[in-house]
């Protein structure tokens, strides 16, 4: 099931990560390490294989994909003389990557028919069965509404008439969903996420997921929130700082840009606890930690006869390392939830992220627990 992985960012460290890391696997030179759809569960499943994934994308930069895995080598991402290794691989997937159109603002129907006219001939170049658009660019704004946001056909109207009314995200969205691509959002930008979108995915019968891939802090707080409220202590505030370097964290020095990304992360403890906390996400840009990331919570609860207690955790880890099997997991998921003809949006990968559209639990077990028992099931809807 030969699928294309269209990487909106695709020359950002999350995008070359999973082109490299694809490259490993196919050849045998790494293990599958951190990606899920590797696990027992799902091994039996028609998944497209690591094999047969063809890469392209849209970026704004035009560095090499070579020269930045290179880059990413120095600094410990991949290992040391990967890039080498993989190098025709990248080369490959370089050439499939094109200028992403330059917006100031919302977009309108140029540019969004330029982002579909990439993808109709990347797919009819390699005679792909399938693709899934993966947005891994940097965050944005929350999106200013719009009335053509709220149908396809106020959407459609609007388009036609030249407006520019889709914030970035959600133009790659449209451009997809037109296409007959499946969409992804890694990020907490707008996406598919307008009801015009979902109309135009229920519409055209796709599936699309998201949003704000859950790699450090937030998948801690999922693990751990649970086990305060199955054993019935009362958290009382819950407090992050997160340190961030590389382009992530200048993206989210922009206040407009982290308001995207605390509202994401804010989500997981009301819906595990049932109730409100104090305390809050603060996100600090720090150049000097590059590609890693650094996050330090602290939490206060109550327990029997109302004693405090508190507890402390800090979580260090490579972003562009935990982050990239993910993509791969979720194309490869997605791409299957399409050959079984779901449409609409897949809340049963909400295992994935901060904010999952459709809805769905937020504790990590349950939501791992729904991620198999939906897997199995569309085993076999397809044949195994």
């Amino acid at each position: 099931m030969r699928t294309g992985i269209w990487l909106v960012g695709a020359r950002g460290s999350v995008a070359t990560t999973t082109v490299a890391g694809a490259a490993a696997l196919r050849a045998g030179l790494m293990p599958a390490t951190g990606c899920v759809s590797t696990l027992g569960p799902f091994r039996d499943l028609p998944l497209p294989g690591f094999d047969e994934l063809v890469f392209g994308g849209h970026d704004v930069v035009d560095t090499p994909l070579a020269k930045r895995a290179g880059q990413l080598a120095e600094e410990g991402v991949l290992p040391a003389g990967l890039p080498d290794l993989v190098a025709g691989e990248l080369g490959a997937a370089d050439a499939e990557i094109r200028p992403a159109p330059h917006t100031e603002g919302p977009a309108g129907r140029t540019a969004a028919d330029a982002v579909a006219s990439d993808l109709t001939r990347f797919r009819e170049r390699h005679r792909l069965d399938r693709v899934v658009v993966v947005n891994v660019s940097s965050t944005q704004p929350p999106a200013e509404p719009h009335p053509a946001h709220a149908s396809l056909g106020l959407l459609r109207a609007a388009l036609e008439r030249g407006e520019p009314v889709l914030p970035d995200s959600a133009l790659y969205a449209w451009a997809a969903l037109e296409t007959g691509c499946a969409f992804v959002d890694f990020t907490p930008s707008t996406g598919a996420r307008l009801p015009a979108l979902d109309e135009l995915a229920r519409e055209r019968g796709l599936p699309y997921a998201g949003r704000d891939g859950k790699t450090g802090e937030t998948l801690l707080k999922a693990a751990l929130a649970p086990m305060f409220a199955h054993r019935a202590l009362r958290v009382r505030s819950w407090s992050g700082t997160n340190l961030l370097g590389g382009g992530d964290g200048a993206t989210l020095a922009d206040p407009a840009s982290a308001a995207s990304k605390t509202d994401s992360k804010a989500l997981v403890l009301e819906g595990v606890l049932g109730h409100p906390v104090e305390g809050g996400v603060h996100i600090h840009h720090v150049p000097d930690l590059g590609e890693w990331k650094t996050a330090w919570d602290h939490v206060t609860f109550e327990g029997f006869l109302g004693v405090r207690m508190s507890l402390q955790f800090t979580w260090q880890g490579c972003d562009s390392a935990l982050a990239a099997p993910l993509v791969l997991d979720l194309a490869r998921f997605t791409a299957l939830a399409h050959r079984a003809g779901l449409a609409g949006p897949l809340p049963e990968l909400g295992f994935f992220f901060k904010d999952p559209l459709g809805g769905g639990e937020h504790g990590l077990e349950a939501q791992y627990a729904a991620l198999v028992d939906w897997a199995r099931g569309l085993g076999d809807a397809v044949g195994r």
